[in-house]
């Protein structure tokens, strides 16, 4: 249910019942079908603690969603450390701050738990995305990805 005197979507905890919603953002934006990888993450999301995924949600319909979490030293990373996996907004609700109240909440969720630092990955080529991330003040961290063809 959104909020009635702000007009802001309702943030929450993502659920296992949000499972087809999800996927069907996904499919919206990305233009392909990847039920078997949701269902993959959304069991990985249920094992992990200090992990913070939520979703946007307009009149009971889930509009968006981001999924992160806390570090616990993965790849030598400290636990003071925060991440952003996965973001997502409906391509019928995008530009309407929806992304921008999603990545406000998740980060005064990890920052009780102690973050002072987020991270992300992007592709170098995805302008909107790197544009988005820009105004929520991320920059060029210290970490470099490394990739091989094989």
């Amino acid at each position: 249910m959104s909020n009635p005197v702000s007009g802001k979507p309702a943030i929450r905890p993502m659920v296992p019942t949000d499972l087809d919603r999800i996927v069907d953002i996904d499919i919206k934006v990305l233009g392909k079908e990847r039920t078997g990888y949701w269902e993959l993450k959304f069991a990985s999301l249920e094992k992990r603690s200090r992990v913070s995924s939520l979703v946007a949600e307009i009149d009971g319909t889930v509009v968006g969603f981001i999924i992160g979490g806390a570090s616990r030293w993965e790849f030598g990373v400290p636990e003071h450390i925060g991440w952003i996996d996965t973001i997502g907004v409906d391509p019928d609700h995008q530009r309407k701050g929806i992304a921008k109240t999603l990545f406000t909440e998740m980060t005064r969720r990890l920052k009780k738990e102690g973050v002072d630092t987020i991270i992300t990955f992007v592709t170098r080529r995805d302008w909107v995305l790197l544009k988005f991330f820009n105004s929520m003040g991320f920059q060029k961290g210290d970490m470099v990805n490394l990739e091989v063809d094989i």
